[in-house]
């Protein structure tokens, strides 16, 4: 199983993907709620995979995500994204984002995407 930072300033939503998460059996080694703390925390949590959302105060998710990259390229980050907001996503996948979740998020969503990004960066587990 992965070990997995969540990166939003939603309390709920932090919430939900933890629970979404440790059922599937991964562990969540890092929750945070803006980008200054995925940048600084990143390097401790040494996460197989960052969940980033992308719009939140101070530095927002692309920011965060071309930072990470420039500091750790072999990072996975997957983008939490509104709906609406299908440029952006665009955007985080060419400065480096592995893959997408849209918001309202479901469960089998985020594990099928979790499974994917796994499997193509080698990192998949037998269970």
């Amino acid at each position: 199983m992965a070990r997995i930072m969540i990166v939003d300033d939603a309390l709920m939503m932090r919430t939900t993907l933890r629970r979404i998460l440790e059922k599937a059996g991964h562990e969540v080694v890092g929750e945070v709620m803006n980008g200054e703390q995925a940048i600084s925390n990143y390097s401790q949590c040494k996460p197989d995979i960052v969940t980033m959302d992308l719009t939140m105060p101070g530095i927002g998710g692309m920011e965060t995500i071309k930072r990470i990259m420039t500091d750790h390229p072999s990072a996975n980050i997957i983008v939490v994204s509104a709906l609406g907001q299908k440029h952006v996503v665009f955007e985080a996948l060419q400065n480096g984002a592995q893959n997408y979740i849209i918001k309202p998020i479901q469960e089998e969503k985020v594990l099928s995407v979790i499974k994917l990004v796994l499997e193509q960066k080698g990192l998949a587990t037998a269970n």
